[in-house]
């Protein structure tokens, strides 16, 4: 048995061996998210936006509506800021994950 195969964790005061899949060890690395950063989480339309670059936004205000398979979904501001830069304009259409807007 090749050691280099197997990867040792240490949990909970016990230390663990296991062989670790190519699927997990090419997989990317989980980031955390950035609040700051909103994408689209579905594709879809811009159907309006409340806001302007340099408003000062609270957390939950919505900021624009995306239409997705006739559904209105209310993107809302994850925190308490200024918005910076608004990536999209009305009636564009766009994939998941495009970055709709950043806040300061």
């Amino acid at each position: 048995m090749p050691t280099e195969d197997y990867k040792e964790f240490f949990v909970n005061g016990e230390i663990y061996k296991t062989r670790l899949c190519k699927k997990f060890i090419e997989a990317p690395k989980w980031e955390k998210e950035d609040l700051k950063k909103i994408y689209a989480f579905i594709p879809g339309t811009i159907r309006e936006i409340y806001f302007k670059s340099g408003k000062s936004v609270k957390k939950g205000d919505c900021i624009l509506i995306l239409e997705a398979m006739k559904m209105r979904n209310r993107v809302k501001a994850p925190i308490d800021g200024k918005i910076k830069i608004i990536h999209v304009k009305e009636n564009q259409v766009v994939s998941k994950n495009y970055l709709l807007i950043e806040i300061v």
